[in-house]
């Protein structure tokens, strides 16, 4: 049974400062429709741009992860993509106040709380899910090192190693995406204390606040020193715990920093625009690998889009006509039955199989040292499933005859020799009008498409035909 695509049941909101903008936001994430993905609405620019949540829109990832379309940004999305992705969200409209999501407590926890209450709801459309089916990576010369491996469901796999003391070597694991709520959701970005004095310095985070993150020693202060430091953000004067953080916030897990990183590995690869089944391995991941891994895989899948794809095909299933069913329906005999079985048929589409033997007659004389199928054959083998579709939509089919009036844009991409199956497909390009259809057809040898073409033929009862 397919999965559905899911939305929010109900709009919720929430308001706080951008982090490094500092501006107040208030976000209200909605229900969307089917195959929209998450957008996001600038609801305080002119026109009310929407910014679609997709890698091919990451324009910066310092600090955050940033997207622009038509004109318009929107920053530091991953908390929010993340918790949406976590709570099975396939469809949201986020309208956003300002130019950053805002960062509230750090973590994803947040919106988790707000959606979690109004549930999400089943949509009328099945959710599609990208396959891996080899590795795909990215490494860069900082050491960062992101695969995707094939597996049957997404996971996350994250080891982080810093060089650092009191940061030691964290590994974190998500074995399914339902675990995020209750391991995930909750875990704190975090910085080291002089990665917070250089940003404050250079006025990059007016909207940071020592509450929404770990703040990690990662070497000696003075307590002189920390009193400055939390003078600097306005805040009560904060002491050292022993594993070397700020006293301002606890530790929600130990391996907390590990997990975040998982955190933003989600959100970040949220904006691939559909689900994966792989298993995800990140060493040193951040913002900037996580997106161009995203991008990768966008790529891929758009690629993959753009080729014809064969039709499944069990051997083991059970066809919808047997070469005895097809008999029934055609006219043909062998050796001119050139269609072994029908394996799909719906109301525009149908997908038969031809098994090229080296016994086939034409082989004796076609090529008889290099035997290859005739190309014409090939053209018959489409016309006879396309034929058995058309002739199913009437009720006695018994009584008609099929004649192909035209037959055009023919490509032979590969050749067709013994041994090969044909997976064919012929797909109903408009409706039967006074007994004449357009289809296209296409022909497999496994995933390769050997030949392709388009078909006008005419259905005709039998006492209709004229000598």
């Amino acid at each position: 049974m397919s999965e559905k695509q899911r939305t929010i049941a109900k709009a919720v909101s929430l308001t706080g400062k951008g982090l490094h903008s500092g501006v107040d936001v208030n976000v209200t994430i909605k229900p969307a429709e089917t195959d929209s993905g998450y957008r996001f609405k600038r609801v305080d620019l002119k026109d009310q741009p929407i910014i679609r949540g997709l890698a091919s829109n990451v324009t910066t990832t310092a600090r955050g992860t940033t997207l622009e379309e038509n004109g318009a940004g929107i920053m530091t999305i991953e908390h929010l993509c993340a918790a949406l992705f976590g709570m099975d969200i396939d469809n949201a409209l986020i309208e956003v106040s300002g130019p950053e999501i805002p960062i509230l407590n750090g973590s994803s926890k947040p919106y988790i709380d707000v959606i979690d209450p109004v549930g999400t709801v089943e949509q009328d459309a099945d959710r599609e899910y990208f396959e891996i089916k080899e590795k795909m990576t990215y490494t860069d010369e900082k050491g960062v090192d992101i695969a995707i491996y094939p597996d049957d469901h997404f996971s996350v796999d994250v080891h982080i190693d810093y060089n650092s003391k009191v940061l030691g070597p964290q590994f974190a694991s998500l074995r399914d995406i339902s675990e995020f709520k209750d391991e995930i959701a909750a875990c704190k970005t975090f910085v080291f204390i002089h990665e917070l004095e250089f940003l404050a310095a250079n006025n990059l985070i007016k909207g940071g606040d020592l509450d929404n993150a770990l703040v990690i020693m990662d070497k000696a202060y003075s307590q002189d020193e920390l009193d400055r430091i939390a003078d600097l953000f306005n805040k009560p004067h904060i002491k050292v715990r022993p594993e070397g953080i700020l006293s301002n916030t606890e530790l929600v897990f130990p391996n907390e920093p590990a997990r975040h990183k998982l955190l933003d590995v989600i959100g970040d690869l949220a904006l691939i625009g559909k689900r994966i089944k792989g298993k995800v391995i990140a060493r040193k991941p951040g913002h900037h690998g996580n997106t161009e891994m995203a991008k990768i895989v966008e790529k891929q899948i758009k690629l993959e889009a753009s080729r014809p794809s064969a039709p499944e095909y069990d051997e083991n299933a059970t066809p919808v006509f047997d070469v005895s069913d097809i008999k029934k329906i055609l006219p043909h005999r062998p050796p001119f039955l050139l269609v072994d079985k029908i394996t799909f048929m719906d109301k525009d589409t149908i997908c038969g199989i031809k098994n090229v033997t080296m016994n086939e007659s034409f082989f004796i004389g076609h090529y008889p040292n290099e035997p290859l199928m005739p190309g014409v054959l090939q053209i018959e083998s489409m016309a006879q499933v396309g034929g058995i579709l058309l002739l199913s939509m009437v009720p006695d089919p018994e009584n008609y005859v099929l004649y192909f009036m035209k037959i055009e844009n023919i490509k032979f991409k590969h050749k067709v020799v013994p041994g090969d199956t044909l997976n064919i497909r012929m797909k109903l390009l408009g409706p039967l009008k006074r007994g004449v259809a357009l289809t296209k057809g296409e022909v497999f040898v496994g995933d390769t498409l050997v030949m392709e073409g388009n078909f006008m033929a005419q259905l005709a009862k039998k006492a209709d035909i004229k000598n």
